[in-house]
């Protein structure tokens, strides 16, 4: 059977400014470069897991109008089919990101899918597209995720959560998750305890955390036991990297991709590691495909 990657979440218009260095307040500084593209986290994991020869379907929420039209072209130019949860006309957030030139280092300034719509009952009509073999969710336009991922869960499908921060309603979606990947940002209520922990009594067998270039932990959960575990990314010489923006897309869509060919998660998350690190030494989230 083909390889089938259904990604649900966040599509953005990314304006990505080069910097020398972030402005100080009142100031005005002057761009290295300009480049304008569609990004978001389920976004950019979808055209990775595409440019990675995985078919791949991402339902999101663009409706019509200009912005929407240059996202949705820019996403089918990588090889992602689109399905939209709006009817009528939209506009995708559009997300302001400065890069330091020289470190790599990213500031964005978004407002994600906070104006967006309940999406539950649409996606419900939709359901999961036939043939999936792994579905991931972003945590974005939560009440169609989380349909989506209740479905998945019932058919056996893999169901991988990017878990880049805590949302309400995520206990909600976690719920139907089988592998939550989180953030070194990611935070849970008070934060005492330990995170793995905590993630993983909401329902995920397999809870990882990325840290940038550190060691990413993980928490797999038996059925008496549970088993902590570290992977090591590759080292990467701080004047090689480019540009971190989208690492932890690129980290989401490459593993995602790899669950939807069939491998083992452990398997998987150490491919998503693998190009993920390969990533910051190109510009952008995919300034690595050839």
């Amino acid at each position: 059977m083909t390889a089938l990657l259904v990604c649900c979440g966040l599509a953005t218009l990314d304006v990505v400014q080069v910097v020398d260095r972030l402005p100080a307040a009142d100031e005005k500084i002057v761009a290295r470069s300009l480049d304008v593209t569609f990004g978001g986290p389920a976004a950019n994991a979808a055209a990775t897991a595409a440019a990675l020869g995985v078919r791949t379907v991402l339902v999101t929420a663009l409706g019509t109008g200009p912005v929407a039209d240059l996202v949705r072209a820019g996403l089918t130019a990588a090889g992602v089919q689109v399905v939209d949860l709006l009817d009528g006309p939209g506009t995708p957030a559009v997300s302001t990101v400065l890069v330091t030139r020289g470190t790599g280092e990213r500031a964005v300034v978004s407002v994600n899918a906070a104006a967006m719509p309940d999406l539950s009952a649409r996606a419900r009509a939709l359901g999961v597209h036939a043939g999936a073999s792994a579905l991931l969710v972003d945590g974005h336009h939560l009440g169609a995720a989380t349909v989506l991922a209740a479905e998945a869960r019932t058919r056996g499908i893999p169901v991988l959560l990017d878990g880049g921060s805590w949302k309400p309603g995520l206990d909600g979606l976690l719920a139907h998750v089988d592998h939550a990947v989180l953030s070194a940002d990611f935070r849970l209520g008070d934060g005492t305890g330990d995170l793995l922990d905590r993630v993983a009594d909401l329902g995920p067998r397999f809870v990882a955390q990325s840290a940038g270039g550190g060691p990413v932990r993980i928490l797999v959960v038996g059925p008496q036991e549970r088993r902590p575990s570290v992977l090591q990314p590759p080292a990467v010489p701080a004047a090689d990297i480019v540009d971190t923006l989208g690492a932890g897309d690129v980290l989401h869509g490459a593993t995602a991709a790899s669950l939807a060919a069939g491998h083992d998660v452990l398997t998987a998350l150490a491919d998503g590691i693998a190009r993920a690190t390969e990533s910051v030494r190109h510009p952008g989230a995919l300034g690595w495909v050839p």
